[in-house]
């Protein structure tokens, strides 16, 4: 911390490399695309480096460049763009460990696009407290502190979230069998 609020570039490269990877994730299942959320995170690193020094607890360092980047995130969802006319990229693999065999690949591969369309398909206002919950561990009450709100609030788009999730991931193939079952 006491590096960067010294503006060392170093400490910056560090903090890219430690958080660069969860922030995109994040970004990506925020704003369905790839391009954009590089900007976003990219934009949260800048801002966070400019204003280091107004972070008051240095323990909240993950927590706050997350709400910086779902706050980035909402206004680029806000501004229209010409991307906004393309069709999104996947969600790139996120589990490393051992070589699975090339048929538990192609049905991680496919469970992956199913659930991240459905995430996709989903309103902002849910998709982002699932990405905070599931994807970034955050609690309720972080989420809620996170978003200026009230954790009922949270708790009632993850459960609308949940089921609007299950609703499109149990549809299946037509043969009654869901994704997840």
């Amino acid at each position: 911390m006491r590096r960067l609020i010294a503006k060392d570039e170093s400490a910056l490269r560090e903090l890219m490399a430690e958080y660069g990877d969860e922030l995109m994730r994040t970004a990506y299942l925020l704003v369905k695309d790839r391009q954009t959320a590089e900007e976003a995170v990219m934009d949260t690193f800048a801002q966070a480096y400019a204003k280091i020094g107004q972070l008051k607890q240095p323990d909240k360092l993950r927590s706050w460049l997350l709400r910086i980047v779902a706050n980035r995130c909402r206004m680029r969802m806000r501004t229209w763009s010409w991307r906004s006319l393309f069709p999104f990229e996947r969600i790139e693999s996120l589990a490393e460990g051992e070589v699975p065999g090339p048929e538990e690949l192609l049905l991680a591969q496919w469970r992956g696009e199913r659930l991240s369309e459905a995430i996709h398909a989903l309103d902002y206002k849910y998709r982002e407290v699932i990405a905070l919950y599931y994807f970034n561990e955050l609690s309720v009450a972080e989420i809620a502190e996170q978003l200026d709100g009230n954790e009922n609030t949270v708790k009632a788009r993850l459960s609308r979230g949940r089921a609007k999730l299950k609703s499109l991931l149990g549809e299946g193939d037509g043969d009654g069998a869901g994704v997840y079952e």
